[in-house]
């Protein structure tokens, strides 16, 4: 799954099925992964804690779309 909101790109790998649902998301030289259930930060390079905030409020408002994408693609 690839999704765009604002300047960040919001994906997952398909060779992840055994961690939690998360995201990862990037932003230029950026990059965050975000567990989506709850949402909330797993690791962090490069976003200040502005954009941070910024990027879970885009994840909190798409986080039944994102974690139903997760499910369908992992089957669980």
């Amino acid at each position: 799954m690839r999704a765009r909101a604002g300047p960040y790109r919001i994906y997952f790998y398909s060779h992840e099925p055994n961690e939690p649902p998360h995201v990862h998301v990037d932003r230029d030289e950026r990059t965050a992964k975000v567990w989506l259930d709850p949402v909330e930060l797993a690791t962090n390079l490069g976003f200040s804690s502005v954009e941070l905030a910024r990027i879970r409020r885009v994840l909190i408002s798409e986080h039944a779309i994102l974690l139903r994408a997760w499910h369908d693609y992992f089957g669980t």
